[in-house]
């Protein structure tokens, strides 16, 4: 079940049933739940819906919950990831994709249990099977972390 792009480019919004269908992570590591504003090749915006329910904050932390940053720039590259899938088509579906390096991350605001996550990446740069973005995690509007980092897709699935 291929996106067909529109003439801008873009494809329709992703749900999260798509999502698994494009990436291997599930639950607990699905980070992300939805992907619109997909312009292939170039950006798209994932949401996260962040619940209490969530099982890392049963211990980060028991007393004030906060999402840790680690999962937030994880959410960034499952984005990513999706964007990669959407624009290279239905043979990418379901292949690995490893971080290679995340440069200058940043933490602005803690994010807690009722914050929507809305995950923005863009391309930077593309050569082969090597791709680097940049990403924003922004909770009302609100900037709450960023990163730039790339990642390799691989053929093994």
């Amino acid at each position: 079940m291929e996106a067909t792009a529109d003439s801008n480019n873009t494809v329709p919004d992703l749900d999260v049933m798509r999502i698994m269908q494009m990436i291997p992570h599930r639950y607990p590591m699905l980070m992300i739940e939805k992907v619109v504003d997909i312009t292939l090749g170039e950006k798209a915006c994932g949401i996260k819906n962040v619940s209490i329910n969530e099982p890392f904050f049963a211990g980060h932390f028991p007393t004030r919950p906060v999402m840790p940053g680690v999962l937030i720039i994880e959410a960034m590259a499952q984005t990513a990831a999706v964007l990669v899938v959407s624009t290279l088509g239905a043979d990418a579906e379901g292949k690995l994709v490893y971080f290679m390096t995340i440069d200058e991350a940043r933490f602005r605001k803690p994010v807690m249990p009722g914050d929507t996550l809305h995950i923005h990446v863009t391309k930077q740069r593309h050569r082969g099977n090597v791709w680097k973005f940049q990403g924003e995690a922004k909770v009302n509007g609100v900037l709450v972390a960023e990163a730039i980092y790339s990642a390799m897709i691989l053929d093994e699935k």
